[in-house]
């Protein structure tokens, strides 16, 4: 097998790539054999120019070796071998219980997933609802401002991510990478995200995902509890014993994934009562900006925008303040998508950024968000939640009390002025509604300073990004944890031997590829220490 690396094709070429290939490697078209694409991204830095970029594991009918003896040199073709299939081998000691995975989002999914396809048949404990009835009542919280503390945007089946672009963009690099993809696919996803540099499934897609996965767990022996919170923990002499559910039901068991989420705040509360081993961590936290998509894309794309090999352009922008230290950034991009309600608790409203698969709604929307920490907060381990909550709270307020969100123009922040009118330059996305207020009442004035001076550095990036009447609805308090739950290098607690943190709510995670890998790692870990469970 040859590997062809950094193989560029102009978007208006539609030559078959098996053709380009045999080009490349200066060889007939019948001497191809399997060709694969391992990995295709885009160039899009020159503007008149843009190309897709593939990496290319091509199968030969000639010798390879002649191959390259005849492209000497060429540092982009190299003979690969297929990656060894990974090895595993259970540990030695015995479960008495079941092991127990806490919420049923990304990295509890995929940890449920990896122990129930090996024999140790998981119970998954997830406090909100099935994505079914989670989907009705979120839409219904949309529609009429009625909030389900129970199933929302953040609580419910497949996590906060299943109400997302669907993103699976990481920095991770992990060997169980193409497994997860590979799952994923199996499981409903478009089988280009095992390639795509920018693989997304999109909020639509993503819940018929979730659906299978769960159906895969309970066909190996796995059980799925919806509505069932653990409320408490039994942890004698700092080793799991069992739990709480539902503050009525006792569980024992001596095995505990703790995949809560990052706003499973009445759960770090429980988890900090009990004393386990936590810390205060920096987030980010601002508002959601609005663009029409088209302006977007003939940003970053020029003449070639409306391409239909392109699709909608996103963005990456960040902006360093060298006088307070701070940085101002772009977070969960959503091309063609929507800004939406993700309040989970009553009387506090949050905002959140989405897309179905096609990204078609014609309108951009990113996070702007600025870094805060414990030197904001302060350093208890619970004090950046009360930080997000207080902050909620007069976003609520500031919206009229029946979660509508405050917003306010570009032009209207810069200057400082709230009309009663606002002309914006899109349609607000997000319902049930917004109401056009000061900013400045519902985020600290550092957070409003920052991006005020991040803004007109973002326009001259993005011709257009700092439009005066760009809408920005607030507010965006949940980029990450605001709690890092430790643990040791073998995924389990410092000091709570039986518990196993992963993913965004114990602060190793920033989005759901890399929660699912967290989990999945977790659970090779258990593995590698306890038979299957025999019950």
């Amino acid at each position: 097998m040859l590997r062809i690396t950094d193989f560029r094709v102009h978007i208006d070429d539609d030559t078959p790539l098996a053709r380009l290939a045999a080009k490349r490697l200066k060889v007939s078209g019948d001497a191809i054999g399997e060709i694969s694409i391992v990995r295709k991204a885009l160039d899009a830095r020159r503007k008149n120019n843009i190309s897709f970029v593939y990496t290319l594991d091509v199968s030969v009918r000639s010798a390879e070796g002649l191959i390259l003896s005849r492209l000497a040199g060429d540092q982009h073709v190299a003979v690969v071998s297929p990656p060894a299939a990974e090895s595993l081998e259970y540990g030695l000691r015995p479960l008495t219980h079941r092991p127990v995975v806490v919420g049923f989002g990304p990295a509890g999914m995929m940890a449920a997933l990896l122990l129930a396809r090996h024999g140790y048949k998981p119970l998954v404990l997830e406090r909100g609802r099935d994505l079914d009835r989670r989907a009705q009542d979120v839409a219904e919280f949309w529609r009429s401002g009625s909030l389900d503390p129970v199933s929302n945007v953040q609580f419910g089946e497949g996590g906060a991510g299943t109400f997302s672009d669907g993103k699976l963009t990481t920095r991770v690099t992990d060997p169980r990478m193409q497994e997860a993809l590979a799952i994923l696919v199996e499981a409903g996803a478009p089988p280009e995200i095992r390639y795509t540099y920018k693989p997304h499934i999109g909020t639509d897609k993503l819940r018929t995902v979730v659906k299978n996965i769960r159906q895969q767990i309970i066909a190996c022996g796995g059980e799925v509890r919806f509505e069932a919170q653990v409320t408490d923990l039994y942890l004698p002499d700092g080793r799991l014993a069992g739990m709480m559910i539902n503050g009525q039901e006792k569980f024992d068991s001596e095995i505990l994934i703790l995949a809560i989420g990052h706003s499973a705040r009445d759960t770090y509360g429980m988890l900090s009562r009990r004393g386990m081993a936590m810390e205060a961590k920096a987030f980010a936290v601002g508002v959601r900006i609005e663009h029409p998509q088209d302006m977007i894309d003939r940003a970053q794309y020029g003449p070639s925008a409306g391409h239909p090999k392109l699709g909608p352009a996103d963005y990456s922008l960040v902006y360093h303040d060298q006088a307070s230290g701070r940085t101002a950034y772009s977070f969960c991009m959503c091309p063609g998508g929507q800004v939406v309600a993700a309040a989970s608790e009553p009387g506090r409203m949050v905002t959140n950024g989405m897309s179905l698969h096609q990204r078609a709604s014609g309108i951009a929307n990113s996070a702007l968000i600025v870094n805060v920490g414990p030197a904001d907060f302060g350093s208890h381990v619970l004090d950046g939640i009360h930080f997000q909550q207080h902050y909620e709270q007069l976003a609520f307020q500031a919206g009229g009390g029946d979660y509508s969100a405050p917003a306010q123009s570009v032009g209207d922040l810069l200057s400082g002025r709230v009309p009663a009118k606002p002309q914006y330059l899109t349609q607000p996305t997000y319902l049930p509604g917004v109401r056009p207020v000061d900013l400045g009442v519902c985020l600290p004035s550092y957070i409003c300073q920052t991006l005020a001076k991040a803004l007109p550095d973002f326009g001259r990036k993005i011709k257009g990004f700092d439009h005066p009447q760009a809408v920005m609805t607030g507010v965006e308090m949940r980029s990450s944890a605001p709690v890092r739950i430790i643990r040791n290098k073998d995924y389990q607690s410092v000091n709570s031997t039986g518990v196993y943190p992963v993913g965004e709510g114990a602060g190793y995670a920033g989005g759901i590829m890399s929660a699912a890998l967290d989990g999945m790692n977790a659970a090779a870990a258990i593995m590698a220490k306890y038979k299957p469970y025999n019950s």
